[in-house]
């Protein structure tokens, strides 16, 4: 997993509540379970005129003149701006993937479903949970200045405006610390890798009729 550290990226704002992770990834798109390829079809139903499926070339499908993420100045956007409960629904992991795929790595709402908010933190992404108020005021200036960015700063818990107003976060620390070192479940296990080892080589020892076929 990518390591995250500081990210200064433009945001794109998100205004629906409650986004739902059959509206991040629709479900006929789960059959892969490779983590890439998905980001073509995050949003699928909203970005695209037509309905899509699996194998479909993606560059010739109409897209959704009015959805914010086919308008050049959101296009390279790294941050999402988000309402209340984003990741509802499902407890699919494709969700993150999806969004991860296209190029977001900060997630900033009110709120999130838990098992959403827990995978991103599985996957590399930093989902950030600000005060209504903050959000507000966020969605006010993304629409009014393009190419709005903002720059956050994971080891000192803070977002930080183009005006220089710093908004902080609260994180727990141990998820802070798997993703300022790239660690996802893999990750973590292969720290003891050594104790594992040793554990695998004195089983052996203790018994070796439950190696003999391995």
């Amino acid at each position: 997993m990518e390591k995250f550290e500081t990210l200064t990226g433009i945001v794109m704002p998100l205004d629906r509540p409650n986004v739902d992770t059959d509206a991040i990834i629709p479900k006929q798109f789960l059959k892969s379970i490779k983590r890439s390829g998905f980001g073509p079809n995050l949003f699928d139903a909203w970005r695209y005129l037509d309905q899509g499926e699996p194998g479909m070339d993606n560059s010739v499908r109409p897209l959704n003149p009015d959805f914010l993420l086919n308008q050049p100045r959101y296009q390279a956007a790294q941050v999402l701006l988000a309402r209340e409960n984003f990741g509802c629904g499902s407890s699919r992991e494709h969700a993150p993937w999806a969004l991860l795929d296209y190029g977001f790595r900060v997630i900033i709402a009110p709120s999130f479903a838990d098992i959403f908010y827990n995978n991103c933190f599985k996957n590399g992404i930093l989902p950030i949970v600000v005060d209504a108020g903050q959000v507000d005021q966020l969605f006010k200036q993304v629409e009014t200045e393009e190419g709005y960015q903002l720059t956050i700063d994971l080891a000192a818990q803070t977002i930080t405006k183009p005006d220089s107003e710093v908004i902080q976060f609260a994180i727990d620390e141990f998820r802070k610390h798997r993703l300022l070192n790239g660690l996802d479940d893999i990750g973590l296990t292969l720290q003891h890798v050594d104790d594992i080892q040793a554990y695998e080589k004195k089983r052996q020892q203790e018994a070796p009729w439950l190696f003999r076929n391995v």
